[in-house]
């Protein structure tokens, strides 16, 4: 699975460090893996971009016929641009504006609404649109609190309570809602919480309450494992029982719907490595801190989410291993990548490969410092391509400058 450290090594040679590295073929693989795990014939998935909006991956996942799932107008904007019709796209932002609104509607793509405040506008302002009503499934789970995205106190969605009331604001201004979407969380932890979210949807779903349903759509958060000792979800088993209870679903329902996923981390977490050079070393009484080249604002989790990425050090396997903080190159304490991991000896000059970069990395990244984001690369059939180009530093300081006149 993981890149071997001749490749990354070889790509750090020719492109610079850091690097980010995405294996495409893994992208590819995971999108077929879907299919063959859940059965239902009218699954479709739409990768949620907002994990990675690198464009050669969302071309290697146009090429394979996934659609998208966007949150901004900048996101629909780009798959346009790239030939995404707008039918494979679906609009799922939050706390949205009047304006984009009405950017995005000018599109045609589907929106998703979460709140019955923008449910009436848009019914007030587009009467007779065909809507999607984005539901809390009061299910809470997922990897960290900050990526749980249903329960008592999330932002997201309309409380299944409210259902009567989304028909009635329907009603009122001809809205045609097609479909139904849940999204419980990143990373869910239980096979048993996706199962649960599906029922509390379904329940609600019924012909004489939305009699036009095209698809009911549920989300991610499929688990990817971080760690080398974690078990890999039993996602054979899982699209079993998925496909088992929507195939209930729609007998009942009186006709079969389109199943939709949006998966984001399942699909580009582990095709991603972010490579990075030691440039310091110290001992701080007996506590060893190796320094390197990029920092947290090119790979926040483990600041943000206290996540962990293994690290491999490319250089130096073999070395007798030792505990070490692995730490950024930016001026904050909190700056570090790993603390007291044990890792081959770390000498200065050697590479490190940090894992599962694929997945709201890059695409949360930043330019905190005035340091420039990393050039991105990607391999496909063991072939190394640029994606796209790093920033230098001068680069950024003129466009700071152009942008702000």
């Amino acid at each position: 699975m993981a890149l071997s450290a001749e490749l990354l090594a070889q790509a750090a040679q020719d492109y610079g460090t850091p690097l980010f590295v995405y294996d495409l073929d893994v992208v590819q693989q995971r999108y077929r893996d879907l299919f063959s795990f859940i059965t239902w014939p009218k699954l479709r998935v739409f990768y949620a971009m907002k994990a990675n909006y690198n464009v050669a991956i969302l071309r290697c996942l146009q090429e394979a016929g996934a659609s998208l799932d966007t949150v901004s107008p900048g996101e629909v904007h780009l798959a346009r641009l790239l030939g995404y019709p707008a039918e494979r796209l679906l609009y799922t932002a939050n706390n949205m504006t009047d304006a984009e609104v009405r950017e995005v509607q000018r599109t045609g793509v589907l929106m998703n609404i979460g709140e019955l405040s923008r449910l009436e506008k848009i019914g007030r302002e587009f009467p007779g649109s065909r809507v999607c009503i984005r539901f809390n499934p009061d299910v809470v789970d997922g990897d960290n609190a900050k990526t749980s995205t249903a329960g008592a106190i999330t932002k997201f969605g309309i409380l299944l309570q409210d259902a009567d009331e989304v028909k009635a604001i329907a009603d009122r201004h001809g809205l045609v809602i097609v479909g139904l979407h849940e999204h419980t969380g990143s990373g869910l932890t239980m096979t048993e919480s996706v199962y649960q979210s599906m029922r509390n949807l379904m329940a609600i779903a019924t012909p004489e309450r939305f009699p036009n349903l095209e698809f009911l759509d549920f989300g991610g958060g499929f688990k990817v494992p971080y760690r080398p000792d974690e078990e890999r979800v039993d996602y054979r088993a899982m699209g079993a029982e998925i496909t088992r209870l929507f195939t209930e679903f729609c007998q009942a329902y009186g006709r079969p719907l389109e199943m939709r996923f949006e998966p984001g981390k399942y699909m580009v977490a582990e095709c991603g490595t972010l490579v990075v050079e030691v440039n310091t070393l110290k001992d701080n009484r007996g506590r060893l801190i190796a320094g390197c080249n990029s920092g947290f604002p090119h790979l926040i989790r483990p600041v943000f989410y206290g996540a962990y990425h293994h690290i491999r050090n490319l250089s130096n396997p073999d070395g007798a291993v030792r505990a070490y903080d692995v730490v950024g190159n930016i001026c904050e304490g909190g700056d570090r990548f790993a603390e007291q991991r044990e890792l081959p000896e770390i000498r200065e000059g050697d590479l490190l490969a940090i894992e599962n970069a694929g997945a709201y990395c890059y695409s949360m990244g930043g330019v905190y410092n005035l340091r420039p984001m990393p050039a991105e690369v990607v391999v496909s059939q063991g072939q190394v391509t640029l994606a796209r180009e790093a920033q230098t530093h001068a680069e950024l300081a003129q466009q700071i400058l152009d942008d702000s006149q």
